[in-house]
């Protein structure tokens, strides 16, 4: 049964799993200014950066390492080695989502497998992944959901339903 429960839950794809509450999604777009950044990071862990509201394309994210590297007081050298990081609250370099946002984005798709997702959160070290049909963002599939989605199913739940097997 553990292995066929497995097995299933490996080969289930993104768009079974993941959460359609698009409106729950932390985003912003990369016009927006530091403070309403900020604003977000008082409730939530990372925000997903959007060209705009309305195309709803994914061209970024900003972690809680991003805010914290724009937090810490900059001391530059002038013999230092190498290309400082320059962002900074403090030396006012950092006005907008865009300035303070990663580009380098880890995305999935609504037909990866879960097995392909988990394999892509070990690579990279990370827990939360976006979903993404093409550029536009269609939700996020975290860790989270998926540990709780696997527990539900050892429990004689459905792994794609939330509803009890009989």
């Amino acid at each position: 049964m553990k292995n066929r429960l497995t097995t299933g839950f490996y080969e289930l794809k993104v768009e079974q799993v993941i959460d359609k509450r698009i409106w729950d999604i932390p985003v912003i777009e990369e016009k927006d200014d530091i403070e309403n950044v900020l604003k977000i990071f008082g409730r939530r862990h990372h925000v997903w950066v959007l060209k705009s509201q309305k195309s709803k394309e994914l061209v970024g994210v900003i972690t809680e390492h991003d805010i914290l590297s724009i937090l810490v007081p900059k001391k530059f050298s002038a013999y230092g080695v190498g290309m400082p990081d320059i962002r900074s609250l403090q030396y006012g370099t950092v006005t907008t989502a865009k300035d303070l946002m990663s580009t380098k984005l880890i995305s999935c798709g609504p037909d990866d497998t879960i097995k392909n997702v988990l394999q892509k959160m070990a690579r990279y070290q990370i827990r939360r992944l976006p979903v993404v049909d093409g550029k536009k963002l269609i939700g996020e599939l975290t860790l989270h959901q998926l540990i709780r989605r696997y527990y539900e199913a050892t429990q004689y739940y459905s792994l794609v339903e939330n509803k009890k097997e009989g």
